[in-house]
């Protein structure tokens, strides 16, 4: 069992650095390439750092354990708004009525039901997944053209500055180097993370479903923690939010879409009774933030972790 949790853990770093790695080399890549920034933002960088998530889905079902591909990503969507954005909170407040989210907010809510609804006309097959990365699509489309018109007055230096893990100045070799870690690392951060994880499940009699909700979605979140807790400290409360919603709508759409690709994922009855409104009520949580523009203060930051651990032994239990 000890070397199960080792896999566990091993996986889950493997992934994480492996991710960053990819990102890193492909962003550089593409704007060598004369890729414009704008498009290496909406969809390298997204790819990117949804990649640990889409391999563990891909490897989850190849592996014949659907319940850990379905509830790393219900799971981790909870996890991204009671637990990503709980704990900034508790340390330092976020002014989220300084920023306006409020249409990304309704994509999300629009992508979490039309997810629900094709969760229970399931399995979820190729037919369900072509909708759900057409609907992305959508998305992608109406923030290019939203981002477009955000930065016309930006030069070119300005604009590759935002974009993640961008380096003008990275050498050829680099670049590659970034690039080999990320393709190698995670297919083998994958695949010690599922045969762990599974492991574990059948050790403590507990369902693959479970672990994906809880031990997986918590590790695969790390990062969206990691980046929303700086982006709190430094008072930039539309980058925290916009982080939460952004990962959210790319779990729901663009992982489980490319998923079903590779075989029907089957809908145990834990999800549709339970798991998926839990999902959604948290999203509903976030109204008074985005929509009345209220700050999220230390005693909410409480609230959100109470009602994290809450699940998690309803969950577990």
């Amino acid at each position: 069992m000890m070397m199960d949790w080792v896999y566990t853990g091993l996986g889950l770093v493997i992934l994480v650095l492996a991710g960053d790695a990819l990102v890193k080399g492909a962003v550089n890549l593409a704007l060598r390439l004369g890729i414009p920034a704008l498009i290496v933002s909406l969809t390298i960088v997204a790819f990117g750092t949804s990649a640990p998530e889409l391999l563990i889905g891909i490897q989850a079902v190849l592996d014949d354990a659907p319940g850990i591909a379905l509830g790393n990503v219900v799971g981790s969507n909870t996890a991204n708004i009671l637990l990503v954005m709980g704990i900034p909170a508790l340390m330092a407040p976020i002014m989220t009525g300084a920023c306006d989210t409020r249409k990304s907010y309704y994509g999300m809510l629009a992508g979490s039901c039309l997810f629900i609804a094709i969760c229970f006309l399931g399995p979820i097959t190729w037919m369900h997944g072509v909708v759900l990365l057409a609907a992305l699509v959508a998305v992608l489309w109406d923030q290019a053209r939203d981002a477009r018109a955000h930065r016309k007055a930006m030069t070119a230096e300005e604009e590759i500055e935002e974009v993640e893990g961008a380096d003008p100045s990275m050498p050829g070799w680099k670049i590659g180097l970034w690039l080999v870690l990320g393709l190698v690392g995670l297919p083998i951060g994958a695949d010690l993370l599922i045969e762990g994880a599974v492991n574990i499940a059948r050790d403590f009699g507990i369902s693959e479903t479970a672990i994906g909700l809880t031990l997986v979605a918590v590790g695969t979140s790390l990062p969206e923690l990691a980046t929303t807790v700086v982006a709190a400290l430094r008072r930039h409360a539309e980058v925290a939010l916009g982080n939460v919603i952004g990962s959210n709508v790319f779990n729901l759409l663009g992982i489980i879409g490319v998923t079903s690709l590779v075989k029907p994922i089957p809908v145990d009855t834990q999800f549709l009774t339970t798991d998926l409104w839990v999902m959604l009520g948290a999203s509903v949580l976030m109204a008074p933030f985005v929509l009345m523009g209220k700050n999220m203060t230390r005693p909410v930051g409480a609230l959100l972790l109470a009602l994290y651990a809450g699940y998690l032994v309803v969950v577990l239990g």
